[in-house]
């Protein structure tokens, strides 16, 4: 009875509340409810009037009295013990769980799936299958939802076995129905070996994210560099700038004062003239009144001794000078000149920073833009390396082919340098053939060449991006760190901007990929380098850089 009360639980659980009856009510129209959650929800309805059944909703008036259903109330009290003792061994799936195919009512968790039963089990149904199979052994998984994926869709069996050819799952009746002749192995042997690759590339995944962080750690340094140094900037240019600002006001004044004291001079100097003038004129015009009256007397006695002492003085030049100068056209020339100096000084300065930062390619047709053509140096190859194709082409070999020495020549490490060094922003590509381990490098011309540090990233006058059993390292001043797998690593491309401080390696295939980026500061012309072993590494020339792109 408990049982068959327990797989209805479904009956005995409230439409509000979703759990089972609490003091469960019986409306007239026959649905239960739990006494509290039909209450809160004619509450809501007294305004209403009128109340109904949330369920069927059939309404009623006025509010009915609400009774206890007893006989509902021994019920879910008995479903209540009979869960309350299941829970301890098991519960119900939730949304997002495996739920038993096998459960009625409300399911289940899923613990197992049979693969050849194709059903997912709960605790209880799942030792029903095994009791319903004591003699076979079914193909038994943790519970999933996604049984359907395991199984062939052709065949409607087990798909346990794995086609690389097809890099298809599959069953065995495919083996014979369309993948005859094959590779195919089992499953289990295929996850095994995806495994191992899976891992090699979660270790590359994990060095490329360090790599990544490094980059972001360097990128927020140089940021706050930049910002730092602009600061700095300009905090002095304002510095110098309002120093120049009170030496141009000092010598403003200086040079109103030297106006000043010159017009100062000048109109003393000339007032002192306009007076003496005008002192002569009233001593003239006095002169010249007793000369008038002396010419209408008639006593000539009086004449004669009067006449000696009203005759006009001696006539002297007074110099009326002036002076040029005082126009001060001359001061005005000079500061308009030095006006416009000043003007020519602020935009020779300003060059440097008023420039637009250099645009970087997007595309491979923007780097392509700056491809240059190199050669190799035979001079500073090492003597295991022969040079051939016009000295674009360089390769491993065993015996010493008898070159002689040369004051550029690597003598110990097996590198070659090009002739033509990189000033501006340039861009060049490479191919390499059956590499075993090769760099390829910028280097300094200056670098030594004799000794064992002279290997191209052991030092600070080289940079190299090193390809070595399958890995890629980049090495700079003795510091080496992976930056990735040597996949398809067959072309490199090298992209340079000297000035910006940028050296940028890519991998080159039907797309470019970046595998590492250098920001730094170039102090010399940097050269293309190559350290060589088992390999042969091409420089390729424009025009032959299309026609291998054909082939």
């Amino acid at each position: 009875m408990a049982e068959a009360i327990a797989s209805n639980e479904d009956l005995f659980m409230c439409p509000i509340c979703l759990d089972l009856l609490k003091d469960p009510a019986t409306l007239h129209c026959g649905h239960s409810y739990c006494m509290g959650c039909i209450k809160g929800c004619w509450d809501q309805e007294d305004q209403k009037g009128v109340y109904s059944c949330p369920k069927c909703r059939q309404t009623f008036y006025p509010r009915p009295a609400l009774n206890k259903n007893t006989i509902f109330a021994e019920l879910v009290e008995q479903i209540s013990k009979t869960t309350i003792h299941d829970a301890s061994s098991q519960c119900y799936a939730g949304p997002e769980d495996v739920k038993c195919d096998i459960c009625t009512g409300r399911k289940l968790k899923a613990v197992k799936s049979c693969l050849d039963c194709l059903l997912s089990y709960c605790g209880t149904h799942f030792k029903a299958h095994n009791d319903l199979n004591p003699g076979r052994k079914h193909s038994i998984i943790d519970a999933t939802a996604k049984l359907q994926e395991r199984i062939c869709s052709r065949h409607e069996k087990v798909a346990e076995i794995f086609c690389r050819t097809d890099q298809s799952l599959i069953c065995y009746l495919c083996v014979m129905d369309g993948h005859t002749g094959h590779n195919t192995v089992t499953a289990t042997a295929e996850f095994a070996e995806k495994q191992k690759q899976l891992g090699l590339s979660q270790w590359g995944f994990k060095w490329r994210i360090q790599e990544r962080e490094r980059n972001v750690q360097e990128l927020r340094k140089a940021l706050q560099m930049l910002k730092s140094s602009a600061q700095t900037a300009v905090v002095e240019s304002e510095r110098m700038f309002a120093e120049m600002m009170r030496s141009i006001e000092r010598r403003r004044s200086e040079v109103k004062k030297l106006i000043r004291a010159q017009e100062k001079a000048e109109v003393s100097r000339m007032e002192g003239l306009l007076k003496e003038l005008e002192q002569e004129i009233a001593e003239l015009k006095r002169k010249d009144a007793e000369l008038e009256q002396l010419s209408r007397t008639e006593d000539h006695i009086h004449f004669l001794k009067t006449f000696k002492s009203v005759s006009p003085p001696e006539s002297k030049d007074v110099p009326i000078i002036f002076n040029q100068g005082t126009s001060f056209e001359a001061v005005k020339k000079a500061v308009s000149t030095m006006k416009n100096q000043l003007e020519n000084l602020c935009r020779q300065s300003a060059l440097p920073i008023a420039g637009p930062a250099p645009s970087w390619p997007k595309t491979r047709k923007d780097f392509l833009k700056y491809y240059t053509n190199f050669t190799l140096d035979p001079n500073t190859a090492f003597k295991a390396l022969r040079l051939s194709e016009r000295n674009t082409k360089v390769c491993y070999i065993t015996t010493n082919a008898g070159v002689p020495d040369h004051p550029e020549r690597f003598d110990w490490e097996s590198q070659v340098l090009c002739r033509e060094g990189v000033n501006g922003r340039c861009y060049w590509e490479v191919n390499l053939e059956r590499f075993a381990k090769v760099h390829v490098a910028v280097s300094y011309k200056e670098i030594s060449r004799k000794g064992n540090n002279t290997e191209f990233g052991h030092n600070a006058q080289s940079w190299s991006l090193k390809i070595n059993c399958g890995y890629i390292y980049f090495q700079h001043n003795k510091t080496e760190h992976v930056v990735g797998i040597a996949c398809n690593c067959g072309r490199i491309g090298v992209y340079v901007d000297h000035r910006a401080g940028t050296l940028a390696f890519y991998s080159i295939s039907d797309k470019m990929t970046l595998l590492h980026r250098v920001q730094t500061t170039f102090t010399h012309s940097l050269h293309p380098g190559f350290w060589i072993y088992e390999a042969i590494v091409q420089l390729l020339h424009l025009p032959s850089l299309y026609s291998s792109e054909t082939h």
